[in-house]
């Protein structure tokens, strides 16, 4: 069976946003594009409510084209255990109130058992600094974390 992988908001953006002037950010797209174009295909791919919200936000058009890359992705649904692990991410220190919807993207993931979740966050989510705290809360509520990664480290060689 595939492993499953998790898109939050900022793939999607990325994915589907004009080419950046920024080096660093334009670097991100080309890799976003690589990982869809050519490792895609290996994964069950899955958004929640909460991508689909996130990426409807802004301008019309550019919603548009992001919920259309959704099309025909599984959404999973943001449960009760979900809610509370993301609660418990912020209460047990390694996010801050202001990244809860950052912290329920990962809860999501977590209470699903999907075993990627793909992001460019890597102020909250893909971080080294708070990925062993945020493994030991997901531990220590009965979960198995999930791989928090960039597109970057998930690319077909």
């Amino acid at each position: 069976m595939k492993p499953k992988v998790y898109l939050e908001t900022t793939v999607i953006s990325y994915l589907t946003s004009r080419p950046s002037r920024d080096l660093v950010v334009a670097a991100h797209q080309e890799l976003t594009r690589q990982w869809w174009e050519t490792s895609r295909e290996s994964f069950v791919v899955l958004v929640s409510e909460l991508v689909i919200r996130e990426v409807s936000r802004g301008d019309p058009a550019a919603a548009e084209q992001r919920r259309g890359v959704l099309v025909g992705i599984e959404i999973l649904e943001t449960t009760m255990e979900a809610v509370v692990l993301a609660e418990q991410l912020i209460q047990q220190g390694p996010l801050p109130r202001t990244a809860a919807e950052d912290a329920l993207h990962i809860a999501i993931a977590v209470t699903n058992g999907v075993d990627y979740l793909l992001t460019w966050n890597c102020a909250h989510i893909a971080n080294a600094a708070i990925r062993r705290t945020i493994d030991e809360v997901c531990i220590v509520h009965g979960y198995q974390p999930t791989v928090l990664c960039t597109p970057e480290e998930l690319l077909k060689e």
